[in-house]
């Protein structure tokens, strides 16, 4: 049997799979730490108090 170039791999899809559980496990993250900060600061930054808390409260697997 040949293997298209197209299909991934198990492992492939299980790393993947990882990162992307990872990196959202980070934003939760960041997210909480940055809503210690003062709105003032946040906003300076780009950032809104409502989304942040969106963020941290959003649910993820691990």
């Amino acid at each position: 049997m040949t293997k298209s170039g197209n299909t991934r791999g198990f492992f492939r899809n299980a790393l993947d799979s990882l990162i992307e559980a990872r990196a959202r496990q980070a934003s939760h993250y960041v997210a909480g730490a940055l809503l210690m900060l003062d709105d003032e600061t946040l906003k300076a930054h780009g950032y809104s108090r409502e989304t942040l808390k969106k963020t941290a409260r959003a649910p993820y697997m691990f």
